[in-house]
């Protein structure tokens, strides 16, 4: 929690809880994502650039495979001991099968402060498993309706704001190379963490507002937004385990696979599963995960890295 990144998390929440004016410009919010999420796509592409793409092939398909997990899990539990209906159930599912950019980038500043090196071509999975989770729940929720236009989703989901910069900034980092992207290096990675400290400002404001719905949805979207990213990170390390991640690989891929989406799940959500209650799985991701990844989690996730891999490297 000494993190200064955490720490303007807390403030955030703590102004939105005791009601402050306190606002981030919506102008200013919007770009900062643009900023943070063409970081990330470059950071990704700089690393891509130093190794032989196809060598990533096998470890990108055992990701994404072992990624497709988290979403069923997650319908499994709503559905059968949540008692949710199959619409709310596959929200859910879309929500934790997706990721979140921004727990991404609190995992990757906690490595940086622990001094533990990470393989830099993990933005690869970040910007890949955005999609099959969001394509699995929707399919969950939709499973036997057959008015859903699955061309218009995909394409709404692949040219979102996230990927469109994500992959984006992952290819011209990829074609500049190291030596290439220094030139914009000092907005990009000299600035990240400062700006991702005035973002978190923000979402701790956000999340703030959230807190009420998960009071009207009871104790069971507490326990389901906990429970599901302990076991999305565990599936991550024994994931990491397979392809032989480092530690702090290890650490970044169950990050991955604990967080929950809160900017491109609730729009795919929105047009494919419009029945669907919005308040049940925002405010689980965005009020109960989120913070939990962020305060405790990575922590813990890096803890339990260094535990099962730390004695074979």
């Amino acid at each position: 929690m000494s993190d200064p990144v955490i720490l303007f998390f807390v403030l955030g929440l703590t102004a939105g809880l005791c009601r402050s004016d306190l606002k981030i410009p919506g102008v200013l919010y919007e770009s900062l994502s643009i900023v943070l999420l063409l970081a990330i796509g470059l950071k990704g592409g700089v690393a891509l650039s130093k190794h032989n793409p196809a060598d990533l092939f096998a470890p990108i398909l055992i990701v994404t495979l072992a990624a497709m997990l988290v979403p069923i899990i997650a319908f499994t539990i709503a559905s059968y001991f949540g008692r949710y209906k199959r619409a709310d159930a596959g929200a859910l599912a879309a929500h934790y099968g997706s990721v979140s950019v921004v727990t991404f980038a609190v995992g990757s500043s906690f490595l940086v402060r622990q001094s533990e090196e990470f393989e830099g071509f993990i933005s690869v999975f970040l910007v890949i498993l955005e999609i099959p989770g969001l394509l699995v729940g929707v399919a969950l929720a939709r499973w036997a309706a057959t008015q859903t236009r699955w061309g218009n989703l995909i394409h709404e989901i692949i040219t979102g704001k996230s990927i469109v910069l994500l992959v984006g900034g992952m290819v011209i980092g990829y074609f500049c190379g190291e030596d290439g992207a220094a030139s914009i290096a000092p907005l990009f990675f000299g600035l990240f963490k400062g700006l991702l400290a005035i973002f978190l400002l923000e979402m701790g404001l956000v999340t703030a507002g959230r807190l009420a719905e998960l009071k009207k949805s009871g104790i069971f979207l507490v326990v389901f937004g906990i429970l599901m990213p302990l076991l999305g990170a565990t599936i991550g390390i024994l994931t990491a385990m397979v392809i032989n991640l480092s530690v702090g690989g290890a650490t970044l891929l169950a990050t991955l696979f604990a967080s929950a989406s809160y900017i491109a799940a609730p729009a795919a959500i929105r047009m494919a599963v419009p029945e669907a209650n919005p308040s049940l799985s925002i405010g689980a991701s965005l009020g109960v995960t989120f913070p939990l990844n962020i305060t405790i989690g990575i922590p813990l996730y890096y803890t339990f890295s260094q535990w099962l891999l730390g004695a074979n490297q």
